[in-house]
């Protein structure tokens, strides 16, 4: 196992390192003479003690997979061996590894535990580009918030919840006042700057892990707010109109004011089976509307109240 070019290491049965090899060495920075004889494998890996696959397979604490692993097999009859993911910190090196773990077991005539190898395979690239198409996939590409696909499947998603719960469930709709005229008065390359500004502002006052801004199109954008009335959402939405006019971006073609500022509609409702997620987008842009012609830069809403 020494001059495999996998990087491999062996515990024993007491779960002490027999074997280290050079691939291992140099994935992890440690040479096998700080490690032998010893239970300290963890610290190539790992900044605080916890347990390794290996380990988990020798003590049988496969309980702990869930919260150890970010992706990893289950326990099954067909082999005694396990698979996992993870990222590592790998405190010597000083640079963060998403590794794929396999951990095998090796037993006696008897069927007593001997041994345990662990092999690593650094998928590091691998999980980037991945994350990286997901990220493309989910999120727009100009503002980094996410993007119209991510907005309709959360929707769809949260609605349902809100059905079966009997939560309210608040949606706000943004529009950039007058962005047509900003975009002919500073060009588009300061247009997609503005809409970046706004959008780290949503980002911003949109932080619990819940709710979602999103990118609805164009200069509109969207907030999805679970387990939030009518109220929490106006309240929401003001503190955005007003974190925005506070960028003090020059919008001198505006009709409304020298700055930049937001038109939002509010909507809410506690859904019904009569509903759909349509309807609350429907009455958000009801009040988005209505914002617009009582003379933009402020927040109006209502709230989505079911069929007689």
């Amino acid at each position: 196992m020494q001059h495999l070019v996998v990087p491999t290491f062996v515990l024993d049965a007491e779960r002490r390192v027999i074997i280290w090899n050079k691939a291992c060495e140099r994935l992890t920075g440690i040479a096998a003479s700080e490690v032998l004889g010893t239970s300290d494998h963890w610290q190539a890996f790992y900044e605080q003690p916890r347990h390794c696959l290996a380990d988990i397979l020798a003590l049988g604490k496969t309980e702990e997979l869930d919260a150890l692993y970010v992706a990893h097999s289950e326990p099954g009859e067909s082999t005694h061996g396990l698979k996992a993911e993870n990222w590592c910190v790998m405190p010597r090196v000083k640079k963060r590894l998403y590794l794929a773990v396999d951990a095998g077991p090796i037993f006696d005539e008897d069927g007593t535990l001997l041994a345990v190898v662990e092999t690593l395979r650094d998928n590091t690239e691998q999980k980037l580009a991945q994350m990286a198409l997901h990220s493309l996939a989910v999120k727009d590409g100009l503002t980094g918030l996410a993007n119209r696909r991510s907005f309709d499947e959360r929707l769809e998603a949260d609605w349902l919840h809100a059905t079966r719960e009997q939560t309210p469930l608040s949606l706000l709709l943004v529009d950039v006042d007058h962005f047509k005229l900003y975009n002919d008065t500073y060009g588009h390359q300061k247009g997609d700057s503005c809409l970046k500004a706004v959008a780290a502002v949503l980002d911003t006052h949109v932080f619990r892990p819940a709710d979602l801004a999103a990118r609805y199109g164009g200069e509109e954008f969207a907030v999805i707010m679970p387990t939030t009335d009518l109220d929490g959402a106006l309240r929401v939405a003001d503190r955005i109109r007003e974190a925005v006019m506070e960028l003090h971006l020059p919008h001198s073609a505006s009709q409304s004011a020298d700055w930049v500022t937001l038109s939002i509609g509010a909507a809410s409702a506690v859904p019904t089976i009569d509903q759909s997620p349509a309807d609350l987008i429907t009455a958000a842009d009801a009040a988005l509307y209505r914002a617009k012609h009582a003379g933009r830069n402020r927040v109006l809403g209502g709230e989505l109240v079911a069929a007689e």
